[in-house]
This record gives structure tokens, sequence and C-alpha cells, in this order.
């Protein structure tokens, strides 16, 4: 078969009947031969498909010509006429996941901080990827999930992970590539033996092929065969989620230990998945139900690793980024959104509804940003003003989010904590609405 942009189309149609039709396309795009051709012929459909596209390049650091890997990504996006970004990561190579593990979770850390919500990440894996992936989870001892390798389509953060290219092989890829002229950057590290998947790639999947040459093929069946495995557990950590309320980003603990030991492993995995975050290493893992899960209600542990975290407060497990996002300063609101970074979502101002804050209020300028405090508030239905430190504690905010809450001011009056309160004073019927939109777990 040979790859075109009508086969391309097709491939993004049946991601469709999933995931349904994108809010925007954020193409993974290392420069190399696969995302090369992927970037190429999913703008060549740009008006067909009508869907806005932007692509994102990753800097790991790990090179010496990593800044001009950066540019030329940068020149091709220019010259397909596709908006561009470039984002620096460090990799936490001390992590215990090694180089190539810890680069990936860096890289995929970094894309979903760029994800809006119904936006799809496109990445350019395809068969003999599938295949490596395969046998490298194979050796690492991995569970269905692993063996099942890469998955075309799952969710991703507020969007979604699709990988339009996983049933075309590597030599379609540089067909295309040759057929069209596309130029593209090699990476050195690609050879380097040392790294497992190369050493499969190099040395082993060759050997494979020369006694069975569809052994990618094969391999992909032996996929499909456990991503059905897998996707029976994945159908029962959803059931367990619901019966634990449905919130992914907050479990509660009661619910979580009547389960079998497996099935808390097997539905702590799911929903890692759901929120987009990384998975642990077995050893994280059980530190997670050795130590957090058990603990005193007021001891507040943490499990940390690269691209996500895991707390206890009070009768919850959290599950959150690596790092919580400080807002820079105030921002001054000069329309109906305002982004609060990574992991915060963000804090939208709704006009014409039955309550909320004045209009004439917002017309004269209003700003957000985060405490500092020493806030003093008065809240709708209150009749005196009580420190907001006080009131948070009383609502049992967990403490982390408690220096994270956007805080609306009009001039010198706090009128607004988040969508939890507004002021008594600055309340109108009908106004303008307070909502936020992908909020992170409060209570």
């Amino acid at each position: 078969m040979t790859l075109n942009a009508g086969i391309l189309r097709q491939q993004l149609a049946q991601l469709e009947t999933v995931a349904g039709k994108p809010s925007k396309y954020v193409i993974a795009f290392s420069g190399g031969l696969d995302s090369s051709v992927l970037l190429h012929a999913l703008t060549s459909l740009r008006e067909e498909l009508g869907v806005p596209m932007v692509a994102i390049h990753i800097d790991h650091g790990l090179h010496e010509d990593a800044g001009a890997w950066s540019e030329h990504c940068r020149a091709v996006a220019a010259e397909l006429g596709v908006d561009y970004l470039s984002r620096s990561v460090t990799v936490q190579l001390e992590s215990g996941k090694g180089p190539e593990a810890s680069a990936r979770d860096a890289r995929y850390a970094a894309l979903y901080a760029e994800l809006t919500y119904g936006d799809w990440l496109l990445s350019a894996h395809h068969r003999e990827d599938q295949a490596e992936t395969l046998l490298l989870n194979l050796v690492r001892g991995s569970g269905p999930l692993g063996i099942a390798g890469i998955g075309a389509i799952r969710r991703f953060g507020p969007g979604w992970l699709a990988r339009p290219l996983l049933n075309t092989s590597r030599d379609e890829l540089l067909e295309y590539a040759e057929r069209e002229a596309l130029n593209w950057v090699e990476d050195p590290g690609n050879v380097d033996r040392r790294f497992d998947r190369n050493f499969l790639r190099h040395d082993i999947l060759p050997r494979l092929k020369s006694r069975w040459p569809d052994i990618a093929a094969r391999l992909q069946r032996s996929a499909s065969h456990s991503g059905e495995a897998a996707q029976l557990l994945s159908d029962l950590a959803r059931i367990d989620l619901e019966s634990l309320g449905g919130r992914p980003e907050r479990l509660p603990i009661d619910g979580l230990i009547v389960l079998s030991v497996a099935r808390q492993r097997n539905l702590l995995r799911h929903a890692l998945r759901c929120l987009g975050l990384s998975t642990p290493t077995m050893m994280q893992l059980e530190r997670i139900l050795s130590e957090v899960i058990p603990a005193r209600e007021d001891a507040q542990p943490l499990v940390v690793w690269p691209g996500a975290s895991v707390r206890r407060y009070r009768n919850a497990l959290y599950l959150l980024p690596e790092k919580l996002v400080d807002m820079p300063g105030p921002i001054e609101v000069t329309g109906n959104e305002v982004p609060l970074g990574a992991g915060l979502g963000v804090l939208q101002f709704v006009d014409g509804e039955a309550r909320g804050l004045s209009k004439a209020l917002l017309e004269r300028g209003i700003r957000v940003c985060f405490r500092e405090g020493g806030e003093g508030f008065m809240p709708e239905g209150q009749t005196h003003t009580r420190k907001l430190k006080k009131l948070l504690q009383q609502e049992g905010i967990v403490p982390w989010m408690r220096d994270r809450l956007p805080l609306v001011y009009a001039g010198d009056d706090l009128v607004a904590v988040g969508d939890l309160w507004l002021a008594a004073a600055a309340v109108s019927k009908p106004g303008v609405a307070v909502r936020w939109k992908d909020r992170p777990a409060l209570h």
C-alpha cells in the first residue's frame, strides 16, 4: 500500500468515529522522517479537513545540534504555512526509568500542557514502532497493556492522542518522503545501540525479518489480541472508577481499599491515563499502595515522578501533574476567558446569567491573581468580612490549591474566589457568571 493524502484522510476519519471531530491538530514534530511525512500529508488536506493545525517541536537539550533541529522544524513549518511552537524540556535522567523513557515523559508532559479541550495530539508512530514497542515491553515484563503496544487513539488530558500512521510501514513513509522531495533531520542517537529500542531496531528486528519477512505485521496482530485483554482491564477500571465517584483526579480512600491490590493498581494506571499523566514505575506504584493509601489522614504523604504526582489529603487520593504552576503576576481581564496555566484550567466570564458579578464592575476593569496571604472576604449571604484563609480551611480546600485559586479583583476589592464565592457587594441579578473550566480537584 502506497501512502498518500487520501489514505491519511481515511485513517483520520476512522479515528473520528471514536473521538469526534478535533478542535485542533497538534502535531508532535521532531523534524525526523516520520513526523515530516505526517506534517506534509496533513497540510495537503488542510482545506478538506477544515481543522486548525500547529506543529510543536520539543527540544530535549540532549544533543549539541538540538538548536539546529529546532530551526529546521521552524523553517519547514513556515514553508508549509503551519503555525509553529518550540518548547524546551529538562529530562530527569535520574528518574530510574532510563534516558529513553525519561525523555518520553518530559516530551509528553510538555505536549500535554499545550492541549486545550477537544485537541488531537498527532504522533507519527508507524508499524515498525509498534513491533519495537511490543518487543521492548515483553523484555520489560509488561502486562497486557504494554504488550498491546501503541494504541491508535486514546484520551490525553483535555483532548486525544492519535496515531494515524500506525498501519503504515517505515518503507512506505520513506517512499512518500522521496516522492515529495522532503528534507528531514537524522538524530545520530537513533543508531546508538546503547539504547534498548535502537538495539531492537538495528540488531534484533532485521534478524527476525530475515526469517519471517512479515514479522512486523505478525507482531501487530499479537498487539491487537493483547489490546482486547487490555480493553477488558480498562473496562473494569472504568466500572471501579464510576463506583468511586467517577473523578480520576480524586479517588476516595475508603472505596479504594476495598478493592483487591490488583484492581487498585489497575484503577490507578487507568486514572493517570485518563488525566494524561505519566505512569509510575512498579516501585513508585508500590509506594503509593504501601505508603500513601494507608497513611494517616493528617499526614499528607506525596509520591512524585517525572510527569505526575500523587498526594493524600484527608480521605482521598489526588492525582496531579508533577509540578503545579504559579501565576507570574496579575492578569488584566480583556476578554471572556483567562487561561490559568498548565493543569489549572481556564476562568470564564459568562454574561447574561441569572446571577453573577455586576457588568458595570467588569467594564471598569478587573484582574485575576493568586493568593498572597491576609486577604479578607465577605461572601454573598454573609454579613461580615472573614479571613479567606479560614474560609478555605472550613471549605476543605486541599492545601496545595489554596495558593493557586484564581482571585478576581476590581480595584482593591476582592469580588470573586474562583467559582466558589462571589463577594456580597459585587453580586448582580442578572450578571456575569464566573465559571472555572477544567478545574482541578479542590476538595
